[in-house]
């Protein structure tokens, strides 16, 4: 049989003129290969299910082609493939083993998006995160002290508004806590937490990860949680964060990152996240260690909320704030009002409806918080919809939360 198409990559249209076909990559950098096959040959792809074998392949390209002596072209799209890392075979398993156990053996994450989804050189950083915060001022009508923040996780030049609503939340007072950053988690496994003891560093410095709250996590979750998860190395949904606690709060912040895993057996079979054992755990074991160091943790939820139009499956063409995307936007505040009122149970309700129509990616690290943190109550300081392309749109939102 010929190997499975690893279902982890990214299929794209190809942008280049003279190069037309499919273009694909690997999101996980397993692997930095990128292919283009050319559009005779995209239909080839799905004899790579694990279930067609190289004959069923040849006979195809001899009908497609007309020629008999297609085994050529069968060999090259099988070797091609094969060398880049995108099957499901012997030499993926070695290049996935080889960077999963690198990542492991380093002594720090490094910064994975600096020089794309922000400036790589420190002081061109520092003028743009001031641009982007220019004008913000203490947020939030609310007095006491800030629980936590939820602020977005698209690239910050996309979400300018959202970030400085929520980070204008933050004063100089919050600089000794520990951040615990809840990150959505784009590539893990599901009902799961990812876990790290590596410092992250950035072109601010290196930031400092609480490993003591990082081991008692570890201990009592237990197969709830992935150690030194690999998915800490690509996501951006952390990273974000850290950079802007940084810049606010100088290189040295303590941190606490956690990504969230989907909570997709709820979504899709019902019941609530917690009926998984997994969830379970994982409510608990924050729950509790928010409760025993109340006042000297600050939450960070690197949240976006919903993915409306073609890049995400719709048939819609998605415009920021115009015709479908108006009603997503009442429906996102029904949400947001949720999570305002604390009322976990009911934000979930809503999620679960027409199971997640609305792509809400950060619903997992936002219903986690608001179970381990049943005190928290929010206030919502900006919305935001962005057009990530001409036919799609992300939204998010800027928020504080205080303790009821």
């Amino acid at each position: 049989m010929l190997p499975r198409l690893r279902t982890t990559l990214d299929f794209i249209p190809s942008p280049f003129e003279d190069k037309p076909g499919l273009v694909i990559r690997d999101p996980f950098h397993f692997s930095d290969a990128t292919l283009i096959v050319p559009p005779a040959l995209i239909e080839c792809l799905q004899f790579f299910d694990g279930e067609h074998n190289a004959l069923d392949l040849r006979a195809h390209l001899e009908r497609l082609t007309g020629d008999v002596k297609a085994g050529v072209i069968e060999s090259n799209l099988l070797q091609g493939l094969s060398d880049a890392g995108f099957l499901e075979d012997e030499n993926f398993a070695q290049q996935r083993s080889k960077v999963e156990r690198a990542f492991a053996e380093a002594s720090f994450r490094e910064p994975a998006h600096a020089g794309s989804g922000y400036p790589g050189e420190p002081g061109e950083l520092r003028a743009t995160l001031t641009g982007y915060l220019n004008g913000a001022k203490s947020n939030g009508s609310v007095a006491g002290r800030v629980l936590a923040i939820a602020a977005p996780h698209v690239s910050p030049f996309g979400g300018v508004d959202a970030y400085r609503a929520a980070y204008s939340a933050l004063t100089p007072v919050e600089t000794d806590r520990t951040f615990v950053i809840l990150g959505t988690s784009h590539y893990g496994h599901p009902e799961r937490l990812g876990l790290t003891r590596k410092p992250f560093v950035t072109p601010y410095g290196e930031a400092v990860t609480d490993t003591r709250l990082v081991d008692e996590l570890e201990r009592k979750l237990g197969p709830a949680a992935l150690m030194e998860d690999y998915c800490h190395a690509i996501e951006h949904s952390i990273e974000f964060q850290v950079v802007f606690l940084q810049h606010l709060f100088g290189p040295r912040i303590r941190i606490l990152p956690v990504l969230c895993g989907s909570y997709v057996r709820s979504i899709y079979e019902g019941g609530l996240p917690e009926d998984d054992e997994n969830v379970r755990r994982i409510l608990g074991a924050l729950g509790e260690m928010g409760a025993r160091e109340d006042g000297k943790l600050l939450w960070v939820l690197g949240v976006d909320m919903a993915h409306m139009g073609q890049r995400y499956g719709d048939r819609l063409t998605a415009i920021a704030g115009r015709d479908e995307m108006a009603e997503v936007e009442q429906r996102d505040r029904v949400r947001i009002a949720r999570m305002e009122s604390g009322d976990a149970r009911g934000f979930w309700d809503l999620v679960q409806e027409n199971q997640d129509d609305l792509k809400w990616c950060g619903s997992a690290p936002i219903y986690t918080f608001l179970k381990a943190v049943p005190q928290a109550r929010g206030e919502l300081l900006g919305y935001q919809q962005w057009n990530i392309d001409e036919a799609s749109v992300v939204s998010f939102a800027g928020m504080r939360f205080h303790a009821a």
